[in-house]
């Protein structure tokens, strides 16, 4: 057996592997000999089905299997030796006639395959390139913010009998015209965009109209929902001015601060006073823009590191790989989404290479804990005051993990932090105190 590669450019190069009978006759003479062994044919007692009755009926069969085997293995061996950085997987080169063997076992075959070669490139990232990561301080109006919610999640529903900014509205919207559009829905008082408008709906009762420019009042999207008409029905009313007449007022008064509440929020016990409330509000939310802060400095690399690498890639060839593994894909599907499949590969290929280098490691004890993580804190978004064990988490994790994509996002993740964690060591970081208003703004 013989294999070989052949650069056609930077980016494109073609693997040849040449094969001669003493390189697929053991194998082949191995399967049909077991096939012999298990197969159960008429006429023949199980077991005992001649070699030579498989070789005659299934050995063609056999020969083009155990052919596409050995290649594929020495192949992968091949790229390995040759330390070959190959995207998606070796093509059959296409035109290529297959029918000049005679494939009686005596054929030297020689089948050539097309590989696309990841391009060259620096890893951009230097201690001198300068970045910024932010501490997010958590000002009082945020805080008071975050507490009022918190209230309101743990509330009571009253209706009472004067509307105030905030309450929800069941009324009848009727359109100021014969015939016109007419729907009973709930309205968020909060969403309208109009202040005059919004005012006008404090102070009323059950009962009471109120004109309303709907237009001005709700976002489209908001208004089609109302109405129950699709957003282009929305968009093009003819007459906007509407009749909101109240049928029922909802009010979510807020919960007190008591021990009732506490308990609802944290283990029972753990807090027991509205200043040690305010402490662990505090806590969350700032561990939270320390979240928000790291994914800002995660995007901030990755935008670098895509502007900075400016690299050519066997389109061509990619294409072809992408619709051979995936045949139900159109051509038209695969145009589309082909900008946004190369954006990942180049930042795959600069995680890799990063990886590599630095000699990273992915243990499955890590993808097991962000598994944990995961599953954690899903747990506590449906029921705050359930504490699962270790050892039950550990198995949920197992769990998640046998699913293979699941395992492989995972997986994904995990390298994605080390990553993260080792640039941090490797660029300049400037650490700039921001309040979280102005930290919101900055994409913006």
């Amino acid at each position: 057996m013989n294999i070989s590669h052949k650069k056609i450019d930077d980016i494109n190069a073609k693997i040849t592997v040449d094969l001669a009978p003493e390189d697929y006759n053991p194998a082949v003479d191995k399967t049909i000999k077991e096939q012999a062994k298990k197969a159960k044919l008429p006429g023949f007692r199980p077991g005992l089905v001649p070699v030579g009755h498989i070789r005659r009926t299934l050995g063609k069969s056999i020969l083009l299997d155990e052919i596409n085997r050995v290649i594929n293995e020495k192949i992968s061996a091949y790229i390995t030796e040759q330390k070959l950085e190959v995207l998606g997987q070796p093509l059959p080169v296409e035109g290529e006639d297959e029918a000049k063997y005679n494939w009686d076992y005596k054929d030297n075959f020689s089948f050539n395959y097309e590989i696309g070669l990841a391009p060259e490139f620096a890893i951009p990232f230097t201690a001198e390139t300068e970045f910024t990561e932010y501490d997010i301080k958590a000002d009082d109006a945020t805080l008071a913010e975050r507490i009022k919610n918190l209230r309101r999640s743990y509330g009571k529903m009253t209706n009472p009998e004067v509307s105030e900014e905030g309450d929800v509205l069941y009324a009848v919207l009727k359109q100021d015209k014969e015939g016109g559009l007419e729907n009973t829905t709930s309205i968020r008082t909060d969403i309208i965009e109009d202040a005059k408008i919004k005012k006008s709906l404090v102070g009323i009762k059950n009962d009471d109209t109120v004109k309303i420019d709907v237009k001005k009042a709700f976002k489209v999207a908001d208004l089609a929902r109302i109405l129950g008409i699709t957003e282009e029905e929305a968009e093009n009313l003819d007459v906007t001015k509407f009749e909101l007449t109240v049928k029922n007022i909802n009010r979510l008064e807020e919960s007190e601060l008591d021990q009732d509440f506490f308990d609802k929020l944290f283990p029972a016990g753990e807090v027991t006073s509205e200043e040690q409330f305010n402490v662990k509000v505090k806590e969350e939310v700032e561990n939270l823009f320390k979240q928000n802060a790291a994914q800002k400095l995660r995007n901030d690399l990755y935008t670098f590191g895509m502007d900075a690498v400016n690299a050519t890639f066997p389109e061509a060839f990619l294409k072809r790989w992408l619709k051979a593994t995936n045949p139900n894909l159109s051509t038209e599907e695969i145009e589309e989404g082909f900008a946004d499949f190369i954006s990942n590969l180049k930042w795959t290929i600069i995680e890799n290479r990063i990886v590599t280098a630095n000699n990273l490691e992915v243990k499955y004890d890590e993808v097991v804990d962000l598994a944990k993580e995961r599953i954690y804190a899903q747990i506590k978004m449906y029921n705050i005051n359930e504490e699962p064990t270790d050892e039950q988490l550990g198995q949920f994790a197992l769990q998640l993990l046998s699913d293979r994509e699941q395992a492989n996002r995972l997986f994904e993740e995990v390298k994605a932090l080390k990553v993260f964690d080792y640039l941090k060591t490797t660029i300049k970081i400037n650490s700039v105190e921001i309040d979280y208003d102005k930290f919101e703004s900055l994409d913006k």
